[in-house]
């Protein structure tokens, strides 16, 4: 059967997966390491600044995007490593309005 990393990268492809925290980026190898992915790399950094030169799709989830103060660069980014040919899928929070700060601290109001 087709691991859900093959699904995306195939079997000689790589997923790169990027974190803001050192302690997510731990527990995904050790994650990766349980579930025997191989052909994964692991990396600190933040979306305005991928660490990487180019890929073939992002995948961005659980709110990351709409959390950052400047979605404009992070879609700048984005479009700087994506090659011809490359997707972006992201399964996000949008808001069309700004976020009250006390809104933000509120974990509650981000969980279901």
């Amino acid at each position: 059967t087709e691991s859900a990393i093959e699904s995306f990268a195939g079997t000689d492809g790589e997923i790169i997966r990027i974190d803001m925290t050192q302690e997510m980026v731990d527990k995904t190898r050790i994650n990766a390491k349980a579930t025997g992915v191989e052909n994964a790399s692991f990396h600190r950094g933040l979306f305005e600044e991928l660490p990487v030169k180019d890929a073939g799709l992002v995948v961005i989830s659980n709110g990351a995007i709409n959390l950052a103060p400047d979605q404009d660069e992070i879609f700048r980014e984005m479009n700087r490593v994506l090659h011809p040919g490359g997707r972006l899928q992201i399964a996000d929070i949008l808001v069309d309005k700004p976020i009250p700060e006390i809104a933000k601290r509120n974990i509650d109001l981000w969980t279901g």
